[in-house]
């Protein structure tokens, strides 16, 4: 086994957030893991997955010890294991979706500058509606607080398509933006902190919950945390004894 697969650095915490962006509940864990072999399976070539910015990551690795660094990921809390009727599905926890957000609206602004040194004037923004409303509102902030006057065009551009409340925020991105109004360094230093704080990771510890059975405490190990958290289940509220008494079933 390669040890390297229980050590997930930070930058590879954000690689396999953006790899699994591309799939968020409609994939698991295999898929995922094939992205980042750069796997030239049929169903990955078919979904298009081989255009992901972070595709083959790993492409030297064993799909195996790419496995070990996803269930790492949802060990401690990145991802989340949801159902979608048999099939596990992957999604992202809270954190692991501030990360990935984070990135990917940084994504979509340097997409934006590389259309302006392209002399691309009039691109499409229609795949800007019906996104995530908070990742749109924490782009339209950063565009504002780039204060790159280049970038107008294109806010004035999505502002005719999209809808009111959005339409609200470009416009006074676009006004702070002629305006030269000052940046708030607070804002920005409280978000990079966020995200820090996001980034660090806390070892799984057994945990002692109260049963609501008996009302006793009953040790939850690491280990069947580990295991819940991969099988998409809600971790227990009644002691084993309470479980396989047929009153609570």
């Amino acid at each position: 086994m390669n040890t390297a697969a229980n050590q997930v650095t930070a930058e590879e915490i954000k690689v396999i957030l953006r790899a699994a962006d591309e799939i968020i509940f409609q994939g698991g864990r295999t898929l995922l893991a094939k992205i980042l072999k750069g796997s030239k399976e049929k169903k990955v070539m078919e979904l298009k997955l081989d255009q992901c910015p972070v595709y083959g990551f790993y492409k030297t690795w064993k799909l195996d010890d790419i496995l070990l660094k996803i269930d790492w990921m949802i060990d401690h809390e990145f991802f989340e294991i949801r159902y979608d009727r048999k099939l596990p599905m992957i999604v992202f926890s809270r954190k692991g979706w501030q990360i990935q957000m984070d990135q990917y609206t940084d994504e979509l602004l340097e997409e934006w500058r590389e259309w302006i040194r392209n002399g691309h004037h009039n691109p499409d923004m229609s795949y800007l509606k019906d996104r995530n409303r908070e990742m749109i509102l924490l782009l339209i902030e950063k565009i504002k607080e780039s204060r790159e006057k280049t970038l107008i065009p294109y806010l004035e551009l999505w502002e005719k398509i999209d809808y009111k409340k959005v339409k609200q925020e470009i416009r006074i991105a676009i006004e702070a933006i002629n305006q030269n109004e000052p940046i708030d360094p607070s804002v920005i230093k409280a978000r990079e902190e966020a995200i820090n704080e996001a980034l660090e990771v806390e070892e799984p510890v057994d945990l002692m919950i109260k049963c609501w059975g008996c009302l006793k405490r009953f040790t939850f190990s690491v280990g069947e945390q580990q295991f819940f958290k991969q099988k998409g289940l809600s971790f227990p509220n009644r002691c084993k004894k309470c479980r396989k008494n047929p009153i609570w079933r």
